[in-house]
């Protein structure tokens, strides 16, 4: 499946538009990895723990998007575009979200 976040894909043209698909994943901070930071936030650095984590919430929200799409009998989902959000203390949502549509076959 094609995943992009742009409005259409180049040599291709839309054939049938499903609608808006989407995924989520809602994470929470970890006790070690807050240790971590803290420490890590003395002396600068980048906190490997944390980017980790947002990228298995970015892996995992596109995955359930993209079962959405298929789920449709969409080929490709087009202008994609990702949105954070704070749900409770230490806990964030990642959100993946598009537009489902098929692209002519080759």
């Amino acid at each position: 499946m094609i995943i992009t976040n742009v409005e259409n894909v180049p040599g291709k043209s839309i054939e049938e538009h499903f609608g808006i698909v989407q995924g989520s994943t809602v994470r929470a901070k970890h006790v070690g990895r807050d240790l971590m930071a803290s420490l890590k936030n003395l002396v600068g650095g980048e906190l490997k723990g944390y980017t980790e984590l947002l990228n298995e919430a970015r892996q995992e929200s596109l995955a359930r998007m993209q079962e959405q799409a298929e789920g449709l009998g969409a080929n490709a989902v087009i202008n994609v575009r990702f949105a954070t959000s704070s749900v409770a203390q230490g806990a964030s949502e990642l959100f993946a979200y598009g537009t489902a549509v098929r692209l002519e076959s080759e």
